[in-house]
């Protein structure tokens, strides 16, 4: 998730507190499948990009978008986005010019598509945030968060790099992530105020708590961005754990 370079408005409202025991973005689910009936499912980014969107793709074209989504992400990781070429990619991929154009507009249809699933992703860890109580069960669950946040931005380390910057990517496409980092901080500031007015609450500071979320996510995700560098080398569980310390002592007095 990129850092912000502009203004931005504040988060709107203070988001209502979670039922004890409930996740603050739970939702009613429907009623479990058996195991059997269940599949894994398609990522958003097996669809393709613009002229693939136009007809439904069989398993063939999906699999052709799948090289072409794995040579494109490998290209923009080592020449970057900029140096890229789909001459580059095509040729990663072993297929044609004519393939590629079958899929995607450019590059940057490419890696739009590759975003995609970034931002489910990364969605789903704004849904999982937990209510976070003044107890050890809660400061686990806020670890285990964390963890999980890191291992989502690890798998798509490249791509939020590249979202990063808004003058390579365009402000449409930053504009995507800042609203999805946003997103982010509201579960966190739910998840971290929730539990005030009761026992599993003490010590709860709630004051100002929407910019102490984005701060605490903005280094969250600054640690990552480092940690998802080749040239970087963090010891990552133990980064983990400390900056779960640091978020749940900057909401407690």
């Amino acid at each position: 998730m990129p850092v912000a370079r502009r203004h931005v408005p504040p988060l709107a409202g203070r988001a209502q507190p979670a039922a004890p025991g409930r996740r603050p973005a739970d939702r009613a689910q429907p009623p479990a499948r058996r195991a059997a009936d269940r599949s894994p499912p398609i990522r958003p980014s097996l669809d393709g990009g613009v002229p693939a969107l136009q007809r439904e793709l069989g398993a063939h074209g999906r699999e052709t978008v799948r090289r072409l989504l794995e040579a494109g992400l490998a290209e923009f990781d080592e020449a970057g986005f900029q140096a890229a070429r789909v001459e580059d990619i095509v040729r990663r991929a072993k297929t044609s010019h004519g393939t590629f154009y079958l899929y995607f507009a450019n590059k940057d249809d490419l890696f739009r598509t590759l975003l995609r699933d970034a931002l489910v992703d990364m969605s789903d860890i704004a849904d999982e945030f937990p209510v976070v109580t003044s107890n050890e069960a809660g400061q686990t669950a806020l670890r285990r968060w964390v963890h999980s946040f890191t291992d989502a931005y690890a798998k798509h380390g490249t791509v939020i790099r590249i979202l990063s910057q808004a003058d390579i990517v365009g402000e449409n496409v930053f504009g995507d992530g800042l609203q999805l980092l946003f997103r982010v901080a509201e579960a966190m500031t739910q998840g971290m105020t929730a539990a005030g007015g009761g026992p599993a609450g003490d010590g709860l500071r709630t004051e100002h708590a929407e910019l102490t979320a984005v701060a605490c996510l903005m280094m969250l995700e600054r640690v990552n961005y480092l940690m998802s560098a080749a040239e970087v080398h963090l010891p990552r569980e133990e980064m983990n754990d400390r900056i779960a310390a640091i978020i749940y002592a900057a909401f407690r007095s």
